[in-house]
């Protein structure tokens, strides 16, 4: 097994435990653009996920900034960061080697999200929670286009 082929997977896991719905927005970004994913999955080209997913991750962003907000950490956070790095780690894996990806995405994502979030909550200490969030935003928004266009063909390809 070449570790180095799911490089793509892990990485997008590392930015699903920042912000759960990046992957998937940036997945249906690309789809839309009409590029080509290395591992083949349905769901990818289905108008529902590919609007769902922009609409969920310019929701999280808002919502990240609002005092409310719970830690990426409770269940329903960790569950959306399961999913989204599973279904983008997949994607970004070799054909035939998806459920390997979705593996090492999930396994990537999660004990990260713990660590994002002790970074965050430094952060928010020093500079406040919408100074910080729009920073981790860039970040993420940024390495997640970054590993999903080095990581998928042109359509014509």
């Amino acid at each position: 097994m070449n570790l180095r082929s799911l490089l793509s997977s892990a990485m997008i896991g590392a930015v699903a435990s920042a912000r759960s719905m990046t992957p998937m927005a940036t997945l249906a970004a690309a789809r839309l653009a009409g590029r080509r994913t290395p591992g083949r999955l349905f769901v990818l080209d289905h108008p529902v996920f590919k609007f769902g997913a922009l609409a969920m991750g310019a929701g999280e962003l808002m919502g990240d900034k609002m005092k409310t907000a719970p830690d990426r950490t409770v269940f329903l956070g960790l569950l959306a960061r399961v999913m989204s790095a599973g279904i983008a780690g997949a994607a970004l894996a070799p054909e035939d080697r998806e459920t390997a990806g979705a593996a090492v995405a999930i396994a990537t994502a999660v004990p990260l999200a713990y660590l994002t979030l002790a970074g965050r909550k430094r952060a928010i200490a020093r500079i406040g929670q919408t100074r910080s969030g729009l920073i981790e935003d860039a970040l993420m928004i940024a390495a997640g286009a970054a590993i999903v266009a080095l990581s998928t063909k042109s359509g014509r390809d």
